[in-house]
């Protein structure tokens, strides 16, 4: 069964040939919609967005989002020019809401094929919809990702102590996408999405100040501030790396590179950026994570431009650097550079 709720387009969507166990009829709060309708099993809602009470502030149809199904929703859009904005639909796509459409063809159309993602990312595009003057940022959430570029190079954990690091002077969310790797840190806080549902995710915590994602295989680099890019700089990973492409380091030459895990230091890091042509952004040592100060990682933060992270000076009771471990002699001459 079907319902609707409609006000201003009323007497088209009576022209629908469905079946309704519920309509509604006026404008309503959306709170009110969502009280309704929260715990009412139906099969498709049809909304126009006019009734929504005061619905050209799009936080009021982003509550909606939140609280409902919206792959059971079909959107009924006003015929203002507003609702016709890359600005607009891109709000909207991010918010999970990808039935949309402005005339009852378009209604009739969606009940029986509704859209995926995939039918409308060709209208999605978060840099505009955020409003900010730079990418990367959604709301006032500063969006970074962290990514693996050898196998197993710790994003997932990475990501869990940064936020661990940040929430002492940030509001921060951490999320992952396609994985369920979250799950095994124990921690209710930590958010496991699909690449379809993440802009809808970074919309919903766009009120924090930072919003961390291990992107996992996601690839749409335009919807963060600064990705930092992992390198587990052993033998064995690096071989795979470079069989699998071995330009990889031209392609990443101008990103952050962080060695994580790594034991390269002194003379051996030097020889690593000279093989590889690649400027190494900072290299994190293996790091235990049972300590909460994880000095590393807010030297890693601090570097990213959160500048409340508390970082010692360099020669306070900072790790020995001795150069010339012998693990370059390992890799020297690998990178056929």
């Amino acid at each position: 069964m079907n319902v609707i709720v409609s006000n201003k387009y009323t007497d088209i969507l009576s022209n629908l040939q469905i079946e309704v166990i519920k309509s509604l009829e006026g404008e309503y709060e959306s709170r009110d919609i969502i009280d309704t309708f929260s715990n009412f099993y139906f099969e498709k809602m049809i909304l126009d967005i006019t009734a929504i009470k005061d619905y050209k502030n799009v936080e009021n149809l982003q509550k909606i989002s939140i609280a409902l199904d919206m792959s059971k929703v079909i959107l009924l859009l006003d015929d203002d020019p507003e609702f016709e904005s890359n600005v607009f639909l891109s709000r909207i796509i991010s918010m999970g809401i990808y039935n949309f459409t402005r005339n009852l063809e378009g209604v009739k159309y969606l009940i029986e094929h509704p859209h995926q993602y995939k039918d409308v990312a060709h209208l999605h595009n978060i840099t505009e919809m955020v409003g900010e003057e730079s990418e990367g940022n959604v709301g006032r959430a500063k969006v970074i990702g962290i990514k693996n570029l050898t196998d197993h190079a710790g994003a997932t954990t990475l990501t869990w102590m940064m936020k661990k690091c940040l929430e002492n002077n940030y509001s921060v969310t951490a999320i992952e996408v396609d994985r369920k790797d979250f799950v095994y840190l124990n921690d209710s806080s930590l958010i496991s999405t699909t690449s379809e549902n993440l802009p809808k995710e970074l919309m919903k915590n766009s009120g924090q100040d930072v919003i961390l994602v291990d992107m996992n295989d996601y690839n749409d680099m335009s919807l963060f501030k600064d990705i930092i890019f992992l390198i587990e700089p052993g033998t064995l990973n690096l071989n795979r790396l470079l069989k699998r492409n071995r330009k990889i380091f031209e392609r990443y030459r101008e990103k952050k590179i962080v060695l994580n895990r790594s034991l390269l230091n002194g003379e051996d890091l030097i020889n690593f950026e000279y093989e590889s042509k690649i400027k190494v952004f900072h290299n994190i040592p293996p790091v235990d994570e049972r300590n909460e100060e994880f000095y590393e990682i807010n030297r890693l933060l601090s570097k990213l431009g959160f500048a409340k992270q508390y970082t010692r000076n360099d020669d306070d009771s900072m790790p020995s650097e001795n150069s010339g471990t012998g693990i370059v002699g390992k890799i020297t001459g690998m990178f056929g550079f």
